[in-house]
Protein backbone atom coordinates (compact mmCIF):
# COMPACT_ATOMS: atom_id res chain seq x y z
CA UNK A 1 0.00 0.00 0.00
CA UNK A 2 1.51 2.89 -0.54
CA UNK A 3 2.27 4.83 1.89
CA UNK A 4 3.61 8.50 0.99
CA UNK A 5 3.43 11.93 2.23
CA UNK A 6 0.66 14.53 1.44
CA UNK A 7 -1.56 17.04 2.29
CA UNK A 8 -1.71 18.06 5.68
CA UNK A 9 -5.78 16.97 5.95
CA UNK A 10 -5.76 13.80 4.82
CA UNK A 11 -4.72 10.79 6.55
CA UNK A 12 -2.51 7.74 6.83
CA UNK A 13 0.55 7.56 5.13
CA UNK A 14 2.00 10.98 4.45
CA UNK A 15 5.09 13.47 4.89
CA UNK A 16 6.66 16.87 3.90
CA UNK A 17 7.30 19.67 5.67
CA UNK A 18 4.78 20.32 8.79
CA UNK A 19 1.65 22.13 8.16
CA UNK A 20 2.66 21.75 4.31
CA UNK A 21 -1.25 21.58 2.64
CA UNK A 22 0.01 22.24 -0.55
CA UNK A 23 3.02 18.45 -1.16
CA UNK A 24 0.82 17.68 -4.02
CA UNK A 25 2.12 20.47 -6.10
CA UNK A 26 6.00 19.49 -4.46
CA UNK A 27 8.55 19.34 -7.54
CA UNK A 28 10.02 16.02 -7.64
CA UNK A 29 13.87 17.83 -7.37
CA UNK A 30 13.32 19.41 -4.26
CA UNK A 31 15.69 18.33 -1.34
CA UNK A 32 14.87 15.48 0.58
CA UNK A 33 12.71 13.48 -2.11
CA UNK A 34 13.53 11.68 -5.48
CA UNK A 35 12.39 11.28 -8.28
CA UNK A 36 10.50 7.15 -8.59
CA UNK A 37 9.24 6.18 -11.97
CA UNK A 38 8.45 2.67 -10.83
CA UNK A 39 6.26 3.62 -7.87
CA UNK A 40 4.12 5.72 -10.14
CA UNK A 41 4.11 3.52 -13.10
CA UNK A 42 2.63 0.71 -11.53
CA UNK A 43 0.61 2.06 -9.45
CA UNK A 44 2.07 2.17 -6.10
CA UNK A 45 1.38 5.16 -4.98
CA UNK A 46 -1.43 8.14 -6.18
CA UNK A 47 -0.11 11.12 -7.41
CA UNK A 48 -2.91 13.00 -6.71
CA UNK A 49 -2.28 12.58 -3.10
CA UNK A 50 1.17 11.87 -2.55
CA UNK A 51 5.01 13.32 -3.78
CA UNK A 52 8.08 11.54 -5.48
CA UNK A 53 9.87 9.30 -3.04
CA UNK A 54 11.63 10.66 -0.08
CA UNK A 55 15.18 10.21 0.12
CA UNK A 56 17.03 8.18 2.46
CA UNK A 57 18.91 11.19 3.94
CA UNK A 58 15.78 12.31 4.88
CA UNK A 59 14.88 9.44 7.01
CA UNK A 60 18.10 9.48 8.82
CA UNK A 61 17.45 12.92 9.96
CA UNK A 62 14.29 11.53 11.21
CA UNK A 63 16.07 8.97 13.33
CA UNK A 64 18.81 11.52 14.21
CA UNK A 65 16.07 13.47 15.67
CA UNK A 66 16.87 15.98 13.27
CA UNK A 67 13.33 16.44 12.14
CA UNK A 68 10.18 17.03 14.57
CA UNK A 69 8.38 14.01 14.91
CA UNK A 70 4.66 14.11 14.00
CA UNK A 71 4.05 12.90 17.22
CA UNK A 72 5.87 15.80 19.01
CA UNK A 73 4.17 17.95 17.04
CA UNK A 74 0.74 17.06 18.04
CA UNK A 75 2.66 16.80 21.74
CA UNK A 76 3.46 20.11 21.35
CA UNK A 77 0.51 21.80 20.34
CA UNK A 78 -1.25 20.17 23.01
CA UNK A 79 1.31 21.05 26.33
CA UNK A 80 1.73 24.88 24.74
CA UNK A 81 -2.22 25.36 24.71
CA UNK A 82 -3.02 23.26 27.95
CA UNK A 83 -3.19 26.29 30.00
CA UNK A 84 -5.61 28.33 27.50
CA UNK A 85 -7.85 24.86 26.46
CA UNK A 86 -8.58 24.58 30.11
CA UNK A 87 -9.72 28.26 30.92
CA UNK A 88 -12.46 27.77 28.33
CA UNK A 89 -15.52 27.81 29.64
CA UNK A 90 -18.03 24.96 28.78
CA UNK A 91 -20.60 26.59 26.24
CA UNK A 92 -23.77 24.88 25.19
CA UNK A 93 -22.90 21.23 24.12
CA UNK A 94 -19.47 18.90 24.50
CA UNK A 95 -18.59 16.78 21.32
CA UNK A 96 -16.84 13.61 20.43
CA UNK A 97 -15.57 12.90 17.45
CA UNK A 98 -15.42 9.58 16.36
CA UNK A 99 -13.01 7.79 13.82
CA UNK A 100 -11.55 4.95 14.18
CA UNK A 101 -12.97 4.07 17.60
CA UNK A 102 -16.99 3.47 17.00
CA UNK A 103 -17.81 1.90 20.16
CA UNK A 104 -19.50 3.77 23.25
CA UNK A 105 -18.12 0.92 25.67
CA UNK A 106 -14.16 1.48 26.98
CA UNK A 107 -13.55 4.51 24.68
CA UNK A 108 -11.47 7.24 26.32
CA UNK A 109 -12.00 10.27 24.32
CA UNK A 110 -15.92 9.79 24.32
CA UNK A 111 -16.43 9.27 28.00
CA UNK A 112 -13.98 12.32 29.02
CA UNK A 113 -16.34 14.16 26.45
CA UNK A 114 -19.29 12.56 28.46
CA UNK A 115 -17.85 13.54 31.48
CA UNK A 116 -17.17 16.97 30.65
CA UNK A 117 -21.17 17.63 29.41
CA UNK A 118 -22.55 16.00 32.29
CA UNK A 119 -20.59 17.68 34.89
CA UNK A 120 -21.70 20.76 33.04
CA UNK A 121 -25.63 19.78 32.44
CA UNK A 122 -24.54 20.45 28.41
CA UNK A 123 -25.51 17.31 25.73
CA UNK A 124 -23.41 15.34 24.43
CA UNK A 125 -23.41 15.50 20.35
CA UNK A 126 -21.15 13.15 18.76
CA UNK A 127 -20.15 13.15 15.30
CA UNK A 128 -18.23 11.06 12.28
CA UNK A 129 -16.78 12.36 9.17
CA UNK A 130 -17.03 10.38 5.67
CA UNK A 131 -14.28 11.28 3.63
CA UNK A 132 -14.36 10.15 -0.10
CA UNK A 133 -11.01 11.57 -0.82
CA UNK A 134 -9.28 10.09 2.45
CA UNK A 135 -11.13 6.21 1.29
CA UNK A 136 -9.15 6.38 -2.22
CA UNK A 137 -5.86 8.34 -0.66
CA UNK A 138 -5.38 5.45 1.67
CA UNK A 139 -6.93 2.51 -0.63
CA UNK A 140 -9.51 2.02 1.96
CA UNK A 141 -11.34 -1.43 0.53
CA UNK A 142 -14.97 -1.17 -0.11
CA UNK A 143 -15.48 -4.05 2.48
CA UNK A 144 -14.31 -1.99 5.29
CA UNK A 145 -16.00 1.28 4.21
CA UNK A 146 -19.34 -0.88 4.11
CA UNK A 147 -18.58 -2.54 7.72
CA UNK A 148 -18.15 1.52 9.33
CA UNK A 149 -20.57 2.48 7.83
CA UNK A 150 -22.95 -0.51 8.58
CA UNK A 151 -21.78 -0.45 12.40
CA UNK A 152 -22.36 3.36 12.42
CA UNK A 153 -25.61 2.26 11.99
CA UNK A 154 -25.42 0.32 15.50
CA UNK A 155 -23.62 2.90 16.72
CA UNK A 156 -26.29 5.77 16.02
CA UNK A 157 -28.90 3.48 17.34
CA UNK A 158 -27.08 2.76 20.70
CA UNK A 159 -26.33 6.06 21.33
CA UNK A 160 -29.83 7.01 20.58
CA UNK A 161 -30.85 4.92 23.72
CA UNK A 162 -28.93 7.40 25.63
CA UNK A 163 -30.69 10.04 23.80
CA UNK A 164 -27.16 11.29 22.33
CA UNK A 165 -27.12 12.39 18.66
CA UNK A 166 -24.61 11.15 16.06
CA UNK A 167 -24.23 13.43 13.11
CA UNK A 168 -22.19 12.43 10.36
CA UNK A 169 -21.16 14.19 7.05
CA UNK A 170 -19.52 13.49 3.43
CA UNK A 171 -16.69 15.93 3.58
CA UNK A 172 -15.45 15.71 -0.42
CA UNK A 173 -12.40 17.81 -0.06
CA UNK A 174 -10.41 16.03 2.29
CA UNK A 175 -8.47 19.39 3.62
CA UNK A 176 -11.54 20.84 4.89
CA UNK A 177 -12.16 18.51 7.25
CA UNK A 178 -10.47 20.02 10.39
CA UNK A 179 -12.07 23.56 9.45
CA UNK A 180 -15.74 21.69 9.01
CA UNK A 181 -15.75 20.12 12.18
CA UNK A 182 -14.71 23.63 14.37
CA UNK A 183 -17.72 25.24 11.47
CA UNK A 184 -19.88 22.42 13.15
CA UNK A 185 -18.99 23.17 16.99
CA UNK A 186 -19.61 26.58 16.58
CA UNK A 187 -23.08 25.58 14.85
CA UNK A 188 -23.70 23.77 17.97
CA UNK A 189 -22.40 26.05 20.55
CA UNK A 190 -19.89 23.75 21.54
CA UNK A 191 -16.76 24.97 22.94
CA UNK A 192 -14.89 21.80 23.52
CA UNK A 193 -14.23 18.57 21.44
CA UNK A 194 -12.58 15.64 22.30
CA UNK A 195 -11.21 12.45 19.94
CA UNK A 196 -8.97 9.37 20.01
CA UNK A 197 -5.63 9.94 18.24
CA UNK A 198 -4.65 7.64 15.26
CA UNK A 199 -1.04 7.92 14.86
CA UNK A 200 -0.55 7.94 10.95
CA UNK A 201 1.40 11.29 9.97
CA UNK A 202 -1.17 12.96 8.69
CA UNK A 203 -3.72 12.15 11.77
CA UNK A 204 -0.84 13.88 14.35
CA UNK A 205 -0.39 16.79 11.88
CA UNK A 206 -3.84 17.36 11.35
CA UNK A 207 -5.02 17.18 15.04
CA UNK A 208 -1.51 19.65 15.89
CA UNK A 209 -3.36 22.03 13.69
CA UNK A 210 -6.83 21.76 15.08
CA UNK A 211 -5.54 22.33 18.60
CA UNK A 212 -4.04 26.01 17.51
CA UNK A 213 -6.97 26.91 15.31
CA UNK A 214 -9.41 26.06 17.77
CA UNK A 215 -8.33 28.10 20.03
CA UNK A 216 -8.31 30.92 17.24
CA UNK A 217 -12.09 30.09 17.77
CA UNK A 218 -12.19 29.73 21.29
CA UNK A 219 -12.60 25.69 20.72
CA UNK A 220 -10.86 23.44 22.87
CA UNK A 221 -9.37 20.42 21.09
CA UNK A 222 -8.26 17.87 23.04
CA UNK A 223 -6.73 14.46 21.40
CA UNK A 224 -5.86 11.20 23.68
CA UNK A 225 -4.48 7.94 23.53
CA UNK A 226 -6.75 5.36 23.38
CA UNK A 227 -5.87 2.41 20.97
CA UNK A 228 -3.14 1.27 22.05
CA UNK A 229 -3.08 -0.17 25.55
CA UNK A 230 0.76 1.42 26.14
CA UNK A 231 0.91 4.63 24.68
CA UNK A 232 3.36 5.43 21.69
CA UNK A 233 6.61 6.94 24.07
CA UNK A 234 6.09 4.87 27.79
CA UNK A 235 8.36 2.44 26.61
CA UNK A 236 12.17 2.61 25.78
CA UNK A 237 14.90 0.39 25.25
CA UNK A 238 18.28 0.45 27.43
CA UNK A 239 19.83 2.92 25.37
CA UNK A 240 16.63 5.56 25.85
CA UNK A 241 14.89 4.31 22.34
CA UNK A 242 12.47 2.62 20.74
CA UNK A 243 12.78 -0.95 20.78
CA UNK A 244 13.13 -2.33 16.87
CA UNK A 245 12.78 -5.90 18.41
CA UNK A 246 9.29 -7.23 19.33
CA UNK A 247 10.51 -9.68 22.20
CA UNK A 248 12.26 -7.53 24.49
CA UNK A 249 9.49 -4.41 23.56
CA UNK A 250 6.84 -7.38 24.78
CA UNK A 251 8.78 -8.09 27.52
CA UNK A 252 8.87 -4.25 28.65
CA UNK A 253 4.95 -3.76 27.47
CA UNK A 254 4.30 -6.60 30.22
CA UNK A 255 6.19 -4.95 32.90
CA UNK A 256 4.77 -1.55 32.27
CA UNK A 257 1.66 -2.74 32.15
CA UNK A 258 2.13 -5.17 35.61
CA UNK A 259 3.59 -1.53 37.34
CA UNK A 260 0.43 0.38 35.99
CA UNK A 261 -2.20 -2.33 36.23
CA UNK A 262 -4.77 0.85 35.49
CA UNK A 263 -3.51 0.71 31.94
CA UNK A 264 -5.96 -2.25 31.98
CA UNK A 265 -9.20 -0.08 33.72
CA UNK A 266 -11.79 0.31 31.36
CA UNK A 267 -13.89 3.08 30.28
CA UNK A 268 -17.77 3.30 31.09
CA UNK A 269 -20.39 4.24 28.47
CA UNK A 270 -20.91 7.70 28.09
CA UNK A 271 -24.06 9.09 30.78
CA UNK A 272 -27.06 9.87 29.13
CA UNK A 273 -28.09 13.31 27.56
CA UNK A 274 -30.44 15.64 29.09
CA UNK A 275 -34.07 14.68 27.75
CA UNK A 276 -34.83 17.90 26.14
CA UNK A 277 -31.77 16.49 23.93
CA UNK A 278 -33.99 14.29 21.64
CA UNK A 279 -35.93 17.81 20.68
CA UNK A 280 -32.92 20.32 20.29
CA UNK A 281 -31.56 17.86 18.34
CA UNK A 282 -34.21 16.34 16.46
CA UNK A 283 -32.89 16.77 12.83
CA UNK A 284 -29.66 14.74 13.74
CA UNK A 285 -31.76 12.07 15.36
CA UNK A 286 -33.97 12.11 11.93
CA UNK A 287 -31.36 11.74 9.84
CA UNK A 288 -29.73 8.77 8.38
CA UNK A 289 -26.10 7.57 8.16
CA UNK A 290 -24.69 8.22 4.45
CA UNK A 291 -24.02 5.86 1.50
CA UNK A 292 -20.90 4.44 0.97
CA UNK A 293 -19.16 7.24 -1.89
CA UNK A 294 -19.34 6.04 -5.42
CA UNK A 295 -15.44 5.34 -5.50
CA UNK A 296 -16.37 2.70 -2.32
CA UNK A 297 -19.27 0.99 -3.34
CA UNK A 298 -20.14 -2.72 -2.88
CA UNK A 299 -21.92 -4.83 -5.74
CA UNK A 300 -25.21 -6.04 -4.53
CA UNK A 301 -23.68 -9.44 -4.69
CA UNK A 302 -21.06 -8.05 -2.57
CA UNK A 303 -23.35 -6.66 -0.10
CA UNK A 304 -24.99 -9.71 0.46
CA UNK A 305 -21.77 -12.02 0.69
CA UNK A 306 -20.12 -9.82 3.05
CA UNK A 307 -22.82 -8.93 5.27
CA UNK A 308 -23.45 -12.34 6.05
CA UNK A 309 -20.12 -13.02 7.25
CA UNK A 310 -19.02 -9.72 9.03
CA UNK A 311 -22.07 -8.67 11.57
CA UNK A 312 -21.30 -4.92 12.46
CA UNK A 313 -20.89 -3.17 15.75
CA UNK A 314 -19.38 -3.14 19.06
CA UNK A 315 -22.24 -6.33 20.63
CA UNK A 316 -20.98 -8.26 18.01
CA UNK A 317 -17.53 -8.13 18.83
CA UNK A 318 -18.31 -8.62 22.30
CA UNK A 319 -20.07 -11.64 21.64
CA UNK A 320 -17.02 -13.12 19.47
CA UNK A 321 -14.86 -12.21 22.35
CA UNK A 322 -16.97 -13.77 24.73
CA UNK A 323 -17.39 -17.29 22.55
CA UNK A 324 -13.57 -17.18 21.78
CA UNK A 325 -12.40 -17.01 25.28
CA UNK A 326 -15.00 -19.81 26.75
CA UNK A 327 -14.82 -21.88 23.69
CA UNK A 328 -11.62 -21.72 21.67
CA UNK A 329 -8.67 -20.56 23.79
CA UNK A 330 -8.06 -23.36 25.26
CA UNK A 331 -6.55 -24.82 21.45
CA UNK A 332 -5.04 -21.29 20.44
CA UNK A 333 -1.59 -22.17 21.20
CA UNK A 334 -1.63 -25.36 18.92
CA UNK A 335 -4.03 -24.45 16.50
CA UNK A 336 -3.41 -21.02 15.60
CA UNK A 337 -1.20 -21.40 12.73
CA UNK A 338 -3.25 -23.88 10.45
CA UNK A 339 -5.59 -21.95 8.55
CA UNK A 340 -8.46 -24.53 7.99
CA UNK A 341 -8.84 -24.60 11.69
CA UNK A 342 -11.56 -22.24 13.26
CA UNK A 343 -9.74 -21.45 16.74
CA UNK A 344 -8.72 -17.56 16.27
CA UNK A 345 -10.52 -14.99 17.76
CA UNK A 346 -11.85 -13.70 14.25
CA UNK A 347 -11.74 -10.11 15.93
CA UNK A 348 -9.08 -8.05 13.33
CA UNK A 349 -12.11 -6.64 11.77
CA UNK A 350 -13.22 -5.29 15.34
CA UNK A 351 -9.90 -3.92 16.66
CA UNK A 352 -9.30 -2.23 12.81
CA UNK A 353 -12.70 -0.40 13.62
CA UNK A 354 -12.40 0.63 16.95
CA UNK A 355 -15.95 -1.90 17.55
CA UNK A 356 -13.10 -2.95 20.71
CA UNK A 357 -10.97 -1.55 22.17
CA UNK A 358 -7.20 -3.78 22.74
CA UNK A 359 -7.42 -2.64 26.62
CA UNK A 360 -10.61 -4.76 27.12
CA UNK A 361 -9.70 -7.62 24.74
CA UNK A 362 -6.24 -7.95 27.00
CA UNK A 363 -8.39 -7.26 30.40
CA UNK A 364 -10.88 -9.13 29.43
CA UNK A 365 -8.48 -12.39 28.57
CA UNK A 366 -6.33 -11.65 32.16
CA UNK A 367 -10.08 -11.79 33.87
CA UNK A 368 -10.23 -15.15 32.08
CA UNK A 369 -6.52 -16.60 33.14
CA UNK A 370 -5.51 -18.28 36.35
CA UNK A 371 -3.24 -15.37 37.39
CA UNK A 372 -3.25 -11.68 36.79
CA UNK A 373 0.58 -11.91 35.20
CA UNK A 374 0.02 -11.18 30.96
CA UNK A 375 3.07 -13.60 30.89
CA UNK A 376 2.18 -16.48 33.05
CA UNK A 377 -0.76 -18.73 33.38
CA UNK A 378 -2.94 -20.50 30.80
CA UNK A 379 -0.19 -20.81 27.44
CA UNK A 380 -3.47 -20.18 24.78
CA UNK A 381 -4.31 -17.22 26.76
CA UNK A 382 -0.72 -16.06 27.45
CA UNK A 383 -0.06 -16.68 23.81
CA UNK A 384 -3.21 -14.50 22.38
CA UNK A 385 -2.37 -11.47 24.77
CA UNK A 386 1.08 -11.53 23.12
CA UNK A 387 -0.64 -11.41 19.39
CA UNK A 388 -2.86 -8.51 20.49
CA UNK A 389 0.35 -6.94 21.77
CA UNK A 390 1.69 -7.11 18.10
CA UNK A 391 -0.78 -4.13 17.53
CA UNK A 392 0.55 -2.24 19.98
CA UNK A 393 4.13 -2.52 18.58
CA UNK A 394 3.43 -2.03 14.79
CA UNK A 395 2.18 1.60 15.83
CA UNK A 396 4.59 2.59 18.19
CA UNK A 397 6.97 1.78 15.57
CA UNK A 398 5.12 3.98 13.25
CA UNK A 399 5.39 6.51 16.16
CA UNK A 400 9.30 6.23 16.06
CA UNK A 401 9.80 5.84 12.30
CA UNK A 402 6.91 7.89 11.01
CA UNK A 403 9.07 7.59 7.38
CA UNK A 404 7.32 4.17 7.25
CA UNK A 405 4.01 5.28 6.74
CA UNK A 406 5.81 7.83 3.76
CA UNK A 407 6.57 4.77 1.10
CA UNK A 408 9.84 3.87 2.71
CA UNK A 409 10.77 0.58 4.13
CA UNK A 410 11.99 0.37 7.86
CA UNK A 411 15.41 -0.12 6.79
CA UNK A 412 16.08 2.49 4.12
CA UNK A 413 18.83 1.00 2.49
CA UNK A 414 16.37 -1.71 1.06
CA UNK A 415 15.54 1.17 -1.06
CA UNK A 416 17.87 0.17 -3.68
CA UNK A 417 16.87 -3.96 -4.06
CA UNK A 418 15.97 -3.93 -7.92
CA UNK A 419 12.40 -5.61 -7.87
CA UNK A 420 10.32 -7.21 -10.85
CA UNK A 421 7.25 -5.32 -11.81
CA UNK A 422 6.30 -8.74 -14.05
CA UNK A 423 2.34 -7.66 -14.74
CA UNK A 424 1.17 -11.06 -15.54
CA UNK A 425 3.40 -12.30 -12.08
CA UNK A 426 1.20 -10.00 -10.31
CA UNK A 427 -1.87 -10.78 -11.78
CA UNK A 428 -1.72 -14.14 -11.15
CA UNK A 429 -0.67 -13.79 -7.67
CA UNK A 430 -3.86 -11.17 -7.10
CA UNK A 431 -6.29 -14.01 -7.96
CA UNK A 432 -4.72 -17.12 -7.12
CA UNK A 433 -3.50 -18.55 -10.32
CA UNK A 434 0.09 -18.94 -9.12
CA UNK A 435 -0.11 -22.87 -9.19
CA UNK A 436 0.95 -22.94 -5.44
CA UNK A 437 -2.00 -24.16 -4.31
CA UNK A 438 -1.68 -22.65 -0.43
CA UNK A 439 -0.71 -19.37 -2.10
CA UNK A 440 -3.82 -20.07 -4.39
CA UNK A 441 -6.06 -20.56 -1.57
CA UNK A 442 -5.11 -17.87 0.59
CA UNK A 443 -5.39 -15.06 -2.37
CA UNK A 444 -8.84 -16.47 -3.12
CA UNK A 445 -9.98 -16.24 0.57
CA UNK A 446 -9.01 -12.91 0.64
CA UNK A 447 -10.94 -12.03 -2.30
CA UNK A 448 -14.20 -13.69 -1.21
CA UNK A 449 -13.97 -13.46 2.48
CA UNK A 450 -11.96 -10.00 2.76
CA UNK A 451 -9.92 -11.61 5.07
CA UNK A 452 -7.09 -13.82 4.86
CA UNK A 453 -5.79 -16.01 7.82
CA UNK A 454 -2.59 -14.48 9.53
CA UNK A 455 0.08 -17.68 8.33
CA UNK A 456 -1.21 -17.56 5.22
CA UNK A 457 -0.32 -13.85 5.07
CA UNK A 458 2.78 -14.15 5.81
CA UNK A 459 3.52 -17.14 3.22
CA UNK A 460 1.38 -14.75 0.26
CA UNK A 461 3.39 -12.09 1.48
CA UNK A 462 7.15 -13.54 1.07
CA UNK A 463 5.72 -15.40 -2.09
CA UNK A 464 5.43 -12.38 -3.63
CA UNK A 465 8.53 -10.28 -2.66
CA UNK A 466 11.10 -13.33 -2.68
CA UNK A 467 9.61 -16.15 -5.20
CA UNK A 468 8.39 -13.25 -7.84
CA UNK A 469 10.50 -10.47 -6.99
CA UNK A 470 7.78 -8.14 -7.11
CA UNK A 471 7.57 -4.95 -5.16
CA UNK A 472 6.46 -5.65 -1.95
CA UNK A 473 4.18 -2.08 -1.59
CA UNK A 474 1.98 -3.25 -4.28
CA UNK A 475 0.88 -6.38 -2.22
CA UNK A 476 0.86 -3.80 0.72
CA UNK A 477 -1.68 -1.48 -1.43
CA UNK A 478 -3.50 -4.68 -3.12
CA UNK A 479 -3.76 -5.92 0.80
CA UNK A 480 -5.49 -2.44 1.94
CA UNK A 481 -7.41 -2.07 -1.02
CA UNK A 482 -9.12 -5.72 -0.04
CA UNK A 483 -9.21 -6.49 3.25
CA UNK A 484 -11.83 -5.83 6.30
CA UNK A 485 -9.71 -5.42 8.41
CA UNK A 486 -7.09 -3.13 6.85
CA UNK A 487 -4.79 -1.44 9.49
CA UNK A 488 -1.79 0.43 8.17
CA UNK A 489 0.50 -0.13 11.14
CA UNK A 490 -0.31 -3.68 11.23
CA UNK A 491 -0.33 -4.41 7.27
CA UNK A 492 2.88 -2.03 7.09
CA UNK A 493 4.72 -4.08 9.60
CA UNK A 494 3.45 -7.42 8.20
CA UNK A 495 4.94 -6.95 4.66
CA UNK A 496 8.20 -5.34 5.95
CA UNK A 497 8.48 -8.41 8.60
CA UNK A 498 8.03 -11.15 5.28
CA UNK A 499 9.88 -9.07 2.52
CA UNK A 500 12.71 -8.37 4.95
CA UNK A 501 12.60 -4.63 5.02
CA UNK A 502 10.68 -3.83 8.09
CA UNK A 503 11.16 -3.51 11.73
CA UNK A 504 12.36 -7.10 13.11
CA UNK A 505 12.32 -8.97 9.71
CA UNK A 506 13.20 -12.27 9.27
CA UNK A 507 16.30 -11.81 7.28
CA UNK A 508 16.94 -11.15 4.18
CA UNK A 509 17.70 -15.12 3.41
CA UNK A 510 15.51 -16.89 5.23
CA UNK A 511 13.02 -17.46 2.04
CA UNK A 512 9.47 -19.60 2.65
CA UNK A 513 9.25 -22.81 0.61
CA UNK A 514 5.66 -22.36 -0.20
CA UNK A 515 5.03 -26.31 -0.69
CA UNK A 516 6.90 -26.80 2.79
CA UNK A 517 4.84 -24.04 4.19
CA UNK A 518 1.42 -25.80 3.06
CA UNK A 519 2.64 -29.46 3.92
CA UNK A 520 3.32 -27.43 7.58
CA UNK A 521 0.13 -25.69 7.85
CA UNK A 522 -2.39 -26.96 5.87
CA UNK A 523 -1.30 -31.09 6.26
CA UNK A 524 -4.49 -32.57 4.73
CA UNK A 525 -5.01 -30.00 2.52
CA UNK A 526 -8.41 -28.80 4.08
CA UNK A 527 -7.73 -24.92 3.35
CA UNK A 528 -6.45 -25.78 -0.11
CA UNK A 529 -9.41 -28.14 -1.23
CA UNK A 530 -11.81 -25.26 0.59
CA UNK A 531 -10.66 -22.62 -1.63
CA UNK A 532 -9.10 -24.36 -4.66
CA UNK A 533 -11.95 -26.40 -5.73
CA UNK A 534 -10.50 -27.68 -8.49
CA UNK A 535 -8.03 -29.58 -6.31
CA UNK A 536 -11.23 -31.10 -4.51
CA UNK A 537 -10.25 -34.44 -5.42
CA UNK A 538 -6.23 -34.20 -5.25
CA UNK A 539 -5.54 -36.68 -1.99
CA UNK A 540 -2.44 -36.78 -0.02
CA UNK A 541 0.61 -35.20 -0.80
CA UNK A 542 -0.05 -34.51 -4.04
CA UNK A 543 -2.48 -31.46 -2.81
CA UNK A 544 0.64 -29.59 -2.23
CA UNK A 545 2.09 -30.16 -5.98
CA UNK A 546 -0.27 -31.31 -7.59
CA UNK A 547 1.69 -31.15 -10.94
CA UNK A 548 5.23 -32.48 -9.22
CA UNK A 549 3.68 -35.62 -7.02
CA UNK A 550 1.06 -37.93 -9.53
CA UNK A 551 -1.98 -35.34 -9.98
CA UNK A 552 -1.06 -33.73 -13.32
CA UNK A 553 -3.82 -34.97 -15.06
CA UNK A 554 -6.62 -33.79 -12.13
CA UNK A 555 -4.89 -30.78 -11.76
CA UNK A 556 -4.68 -30.11 -15.70
CA UNK A 557 -8.54 -31.59 -16.24
CA UNK A 558 -9.52 -29.06 -14.00
CA UNK A 559 -7.81 -26.30 -15.77
CA UNK A 560 -5.50 -25.27 -12.51
CA UNK A 561 -2.58 -23.97 -13.79
CA UNK A 562 1.15 -25.40 -13.43
CA UNK A 563 3.36 -23.58 -10.99
CA UNK A 564 4.23 -20.19 -12.65
CA UNK A 565 7.95 -20.18 -11.33
CA UNK A 566 10.44 -22.85 -9.84
CA UNK A 567 11.25 -22.51 -6.40
CA UNK A 568 14.48 -22.81 -6.52
CA UNK A 569 15.62 -20.83 -9.26
CA UNK A 570 13.56 -17.85 -7.64
CA UNK A 571 15.06 -18.45 -4.27
CA UNK A 572 18.84 -17.54 -5.91
CA UNK A 573 17.68 -14.91 -8.29
CA UNK A 574 16.12 -13.32 -4.92
CA UNK A 575 19.00 -14.02 -2.68
CA UNK A 576 21.37 -12.51 -5.49
CA UNK A 577 19.04 -9.62 -5.88
CA UNK A 578 18.87 -8.38 -2.31
CA UNK A 579 22.69 -9.14 -1.73
CA UNK A 580 22.94 -6.43 -4.66
CA UNK A 581 20.83 -3.93 -3.03
CA UNK A 582 22.26 -4.18 -0.07
CA UNK A 583 25.70 -4.20 -1.35
CA UNK A 584 26.53 -7.29 -0.07
CA UNK A 585 27.40 -8.83 -3.27
CA UNK A 586 31.22 -7.40 -3.19
CA UNK A 587 32.04 -8.36 -0.21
Amino acid sequence: MPLKQATLNGTKRKSSPPLDVSVKRRKSDEAGFKDSTSEEQYNIVDRQFYPPEMANERCAQYNTNRIQRPMQTLNKAQQETEGERDSIDVNHAVVHWFKCDLRTYDNKSLYLASKLAKSHGVPLICLHIVSPQDYKAHMTSPVRVDFALRTLEVLKDDLAKLDIPLYTEVVEERRAIPDRILDLCDGWGASHIFCNIEYEVDELRREALMTRKGLERGIAVTAVHDTCVVAPGELSSGTGGQYAVYSPWYRAWVAYIHRHPQQLQTFDTPSPNPASSRQDFKDIFDSNIPEAPENKRLTKEEKTRFRSMWPPGEHEAHERLDKFLKEKVEKYKDTRNFPAVNTTAMLSVHFSSGTLSARTAVARARDANTTNALDGGHVGIKGWISEIAWRDFYKHVLVNWPYVCMNKPFKPEYTNIRWEYDEALFQKWCTGQTGFPFIDAAMRQLNHMGYMHNRARMGVASFLAKDLLIDWRRGERYFMEHLIDGDFASNNGGWGFSASTGVDPQPYFRIFNPHLQSEKFDPDGEYIRKWVPELANVRGKAIHDPYERGSEREAKKNGYPKACVEHKASRARALARYKEGLGRDKA
